[in-house]
């Protein structure tokens, strides 16, 4: 299993944010299954104020280039990711790699 962390944040508007989170409560079943179609097994984000973090776990074989472009050409992915960016203040054509900055692990107190 590999696992990506990313980092994003949000409009500074906290009603926008509380919708962003309802999103999430209900996220559309074309993008979960796109998710797993393309290897990512779980996915988690969390929130801290206008800050959010993402965990995502992925099968072995998961390049993160291929497989997120290939995500993107999925059924429901697009129109998710322009409804989501309005949250996120940026343009609605942006790709996920656009806006979700991927962060460099530093500690892992497991090794």
């Amino acid at each position: 299993m590999k696992r990506y962390c990313q980092t994003l944040t949000l409009v500074d508007d906290e009603e926008m944010i509380e919708r962003y989170v309802e999103a999430h409560a209900h996220v559309w079943p074309e993008v979960i299954a796109g998710q797993h179609e393309v290897g990512i097994l779980s996915m988690e984000i969390w929130r801290h104020g206008r800050s959010l973090f993402m965990i995502m776990d992925t099968c072995d074989d998961f390049d993160f280039a291929r497989d997120m472009a290939r995500l993107s050409t999925l059924p429901r992915q697009a129109e998710w990711e322009a409804y989501v960016a309005q949250f996120q203040g940026c343009s609605a054509e942006a790709r996920s790699d656009e806006k979700w900055q991927l962060m460099e692990m530093i500690f892992d107190s497991g090794k």
